[in-house]
């Protein structure tokens, strides 16, 4: 680990001048925390240089550590976002290493804690899931209280990984988001290009504005 990271996020969040600011890291459970405690530190860090910006954290599971997560609630950033990226049915597949269930209750752990930070997650389509599967694990994650949604289009990033089973068309990306939305979603994002960090400060503010 960088010990200097924190302090060198926040002065590129100054440099840049930016008002909303999302921060996010690789997987790292060869720590013990599975870097909780670094996503805090840069948290504080960026509040400190830049008083008046806004944060959102793009988290692992970190092992499903309450402990770990609480380090990152405690820092009260405004969004807290953990993407659930596929249906049940896929894990195995899109997801061996994680749990799904384990990831939904991060997400209500968060609101357990800290009714007042926003959660959120995203979901990439075309890996081979249904209709049905999509609408259940919205379903899902409406129940454990998240609040704003990003789907958006998986696409092959080289020959080796999933092959992309079907290319979703944009009036269908519009009709998950009107249903999104009547299941309680408070903000949805959807789309081919969507992903998780997509328009992130406008979706923030569409939100509180809501």
């Amino acid at each position: 680990l960088d010990s200097r990271e924190p302090q060198r996020v926040a002065q590129a969040v100054k440099a840049l001048g930016l008002r909303y600011a999302v921060i996010t890291s690789v997987t790292r459970d060869d720590l013990e925390d599975g870097v909780a405690s670094g996503f805090a530190l840069v948290i504080n860090e960026v509040r400190r240089y830049n008083p008046h910006c806004l944060i959102e954290v793009l988290i692992p599971d970190f092992d499903g550590s309450e402990e770990a997560l609480a380090k990152v609630i405690a820092e009260r950033p405004g969004v807290i976002n953990h993407n659930l990226e596929s249906v049940p049915r896929l894990y195995s597949l899109v997801r061996p290493q994680a749990d799904y269930h384990r990831s939904l209750r991060l997400l209500a752990e968060v609101k357990k804690r800290d009714k007042s930070i926003l959660t959120k997650s995203g979901l990439m389509l075309g890996l081979g899931e249904t209709r049905s599967e999509v609408l259940e694990t919205m379903k899902d994650l409406q129940k454990v209280g998240c609040d704003l949604l990003t789907l958006g289009q998986y696409l092959q990033p080289r020959p080796d990984k999933l092959p992309v089973s079907r290319y979703l068309p944009p009036e269908e990306f519009q009709e998950l988001r009107q249903a999104a939305i009547e299941i309680g979603f408070k903000g949805v994002e959807a789309g081919p290009l969507v992903r998780s960090s997509y328009r992130a400060s406008a979706f923030f503010s569409n939100y509180v504005i809501l």
